[in-house]
């Protein structure tokens, strides 16, 4: 499986599959079909192998199934399940496409149909957390009760403790943006700080948290803003901050799929809270590999990328 490297002097860029080879090989072949307007059982397959090559790393296989969904268009997910219609593959691609056309503003879509998919999935392949995960992410869009919720986490965690998609989905519902409140959050947190491996999946909750609270701070501009700075000061901050920084950067610490979007995250939060240097540290390792959150918060998310990446490349 790729593992994130830094390459010296690489260019910038903004790829879904950050460090993972074959899936970009894929989704290219994805893109050209669909550009071509012919969706041929060839590139099924390829789409069906590679997502079978993660193999039980749970991680890498829903990274894979997100970014196939968000290249493979409408229509050739559903010709996929027609083909395959009891392929937990293709039924959770589907299932995905669904979940990322629900996302879209003005959507009305209506994901009861998806989620008995990610039921079936589940049924089919029960050992895999990824239904579920992607169950959860589904209740999260409709804003279904919390009780719904409770069964599905346990349903993931009793299958992956520490599934990054699941977290950040619970992370998403219980935020005072969504579903829940601040306190809910921290009650989050405290539930998985202390049993949580430093190199897991979901190793960047509370980063993400913080950085979500940050955004929110500055949302309302103004004065209201000028106060955002002092999220990064206070002690639970400065403790993650300094953990991150610390180990996420050593070579073959983080080794999950999204590994290079962690390291995204921690840049972005270091600049944020001034310190250069050890973002400096974190920006290098990334190989010039951009995600679009944290740095569209700012503008162009590649170029906001580049701004600092450049300077980081510069001064080694």
């Amino acid at each position: 499986m790729p593992v994130f490297r830094r390459r010296k002097g690489s260019r910038a860029r903004l790829v879904p599959e950050l460090d993972d080879a074959p899936l970009g090989q894929v989704r290219r072949r994805v893109e050209t079909c669909w550009a071509r307007g012919s969706l041929d059982t060839a590139v099924m397959a390829l789409m069906g192998d590679v997502i079978d090559e993660a193999g039980e790393d749970w991680d890498r296989r829903a990274h894979r199934l997100r970014v196939l969904a968000g290249s493979a268009g409408r229509a050739l997910p559903g010709i996929w399940r027609q083909h395959a219609p009891r392929d937990p593959n293709a039924l959770l691609l589907h299932a995905w496409s669904d979940l990322l056309q629900a996302g879209q503003p003005g959507s009305t879509a209506d994901l009861h149909d998806t989620r008995e998919t990610c039921l079936l999935a589940a049924e089919l392949r029960p050992a895999d957390p990824t239904p579920w995960a992607l169950h959860l992410a589904l209740l999260r869009v409709e804003r279904r009760p919390s009780n719904e919720l409770s069964a599905v986490w346990r349903e993931v965690k009793a299958r992956d403790p520490w599934n990054r998609e699941a977290h950040l989905q619970a992370l998403g519902y219980l935020s005072p943006d969504e579903c829940g409140s601040s306190a809910l959050v921290l009650d989050l947190l405290d539930g998985v700080r202390a049993a949580m491996p430093l190199d897991a999946p979901a190793a960047a909750l509370e980063l993400t948290a913080l950085v979500r609270t940050h955004h929110r701070a500055i949302a309302p501009g103004g004065l209201d803003a000028l106060g955002a700075s002092e999220i990064w000061r206070r002690p639970d901050a400065a403790r993650t901050l300094d953990q991150a920084a610390h180990y996420w950067p050593k070579p073959g610490f983080l080794h999950h799929a999204q590994a290079l979007a962690d390291l995204n995250l921690l840049a972005y939060a270091l600049i944020k809270s001034g310190r250069i240097t050890d973002a400096t540290a974190a920006l290098r390792v990334t190989g010039g590999v951009a995600t679009h959150w944290p740095w569209n918060a700012d503008g162009e998310p590649l170029e906001r990328f580049t701004h600092y990446y450049s300077r980081a490349v510069a001064e080694d």
